[in-house]
C-alpha cells in the first residue's frame, strides 16, 4: 500500500509538471526564435523578449525539478502558480480578439479556453503551495522553503 500512496503523489506532481517538463522546456530549445518572436509579441523589445524566454525556460525546468524532488516544492509551486497566471494575462489575452464567440469558428473563444486552462494549472499549483486546509496559506508564510515531504508516509500509514 505505501508504494501505491507514492506513486500517486509522483503520479500527481507528474500530472503537473508535465506540460512544463520537457513539453514547454523542450519547445523553447527546439524552437528558440519562434518562442523568442512570440514573447516579442508582449515585450517592449526583442532583447527583453530574449531574457524572458530564458528565464521561462529556467522556470519551467528548475521548479518543475522541485516540485517532482520535494525540495522547497510550496515554493516552486508558488512561482508555477504566478507563470501560469502571468502568462495567461500576457499571451491568452481573448478579450483583445475581435471574433469572440460562442458559435462557429473564433480564435477569441480559443483563447478564452487557453487563458482559463493557464488559470486551472495555476490552481492546482496554489493547491499545492498552500494544501487543502485554510491553514495553509499561513504555514506557507510561516516556512515558504519548507519541502511538503511529498513521498513520506504518516506513522500510521506506515504501521499498516
Amino acid at each position: 500500500m505505501a508504494v501505491l500512496s507514492i506513486g500517486a503523489a509522483l503520479a500527481a506532481r507528474l500530472a503537473l509538471v508535465m506540460l512544463f517538463l520537457p513539453f514547454s522546456a523542450l519547445d523553447k530549445v527546439l524552437n528558440f526564435r519562434p518562442a523568442v518572436d512570440q514573447a516579442a509579441e508582449a515585450a517592449p523589445s526583442r532583447s527583453l523578449a530574449t531574457v524572458l524566454i530564458f528565464a521561462g525556460l529556467g522556470v519551467e525546468v528548475f521548479m518543475s525539478l522541485a516540485i517532482l524532488t520535494g525540495i522547497a516544492d510550496r515554493l516552486a509551486a508558488l512561482v508555477l502558480a504566478a507563470y501560469c497566471i502571468v502568462t495567461a494575462l500576457l499571451w491568452k489575452q481573448f478579450w483583445k480578439t475581435p471574433d469572440f464567440r460562442l458559435r462557429g469558428a473564433s480564435h477569441g473563444r480559443q483563447l478564452f479556453w487557453d487563458f482559463l486552462k493557464n488559470l486551472a494549472v495555476g490552481g492546482g499549483f496554489l493547491a499545492l503551495a498552500f494544501g487543502a486546509s485554510a491553514n495553509g496559506f499561513e504555514r506557507f508564510v510561516s516556512h515558504p522553503l519548507a519541502s511538503s515531504h511529498p513521498y513520506s508516509l504518516s506513522p500510521v500509514a506506515a504501521a499498516r
